[in-house]
């Protein structure tokens, strides 16, 4: 199975937004993603096989020092082959060439294993208040 990761790469809202449906269980939806993270991220990773997108991580920016993965995805059925470790990775990567200090996480703690052992990632202490 060969994927390619692509930093910045193109990606059609439709693809995307049908592999984050399946990821996080919900309906489709109408968001424009790729103007969304083309205004507001350091960039993303898609991960495709035979041209399809079968992995997607948005990685936030504070403008400076502090990158955030946010929504790492990947197809129902190439879970657990090591594609979300490559999405990180190169998000990882990246955010290291635009000079970001830190790539923070957060995660349900089903997650923790994956994050912290497949990823690299070191427990912190964080702080979360609920705005809804």
């Amino acid at each position: 199975m060969t994927i390619s990761y692509e930093w910045r790469g193109d990606f059609d809202n439709a693809e995307v937004d049908a592999l984050h449906a399946e990821a996080f269980g919900h309906g489709g939806s109408d968001t424009d993603l790729f103007s969304r993270v083309r205004r507001h991220s350091l960039g993303w990773v898609c991960a495709r096989r035979a041209g399809a997108l079968v992995g997607f991580v948005n990685v936030a920016w504070d403008g400076g020092v502090h990158a955030f993965v946010l929504d790492t995805m990947v197809a129902r059925e190439l879970r657990r082959a090591g594609i979300g470790t490559g999405l990180v990775a190169a998000a990882a990567r990246e955010a290291r060439a635009a000079h970001c200090a830190w790539l923070h996480v957060d995660f349900e703690e089903r997650l923790s294993a994956f994050y912290f052992e497949a990823c690299g990632f070191r427990p912190t202490a964080a702080g979360l208040v609920p705005l809804s």
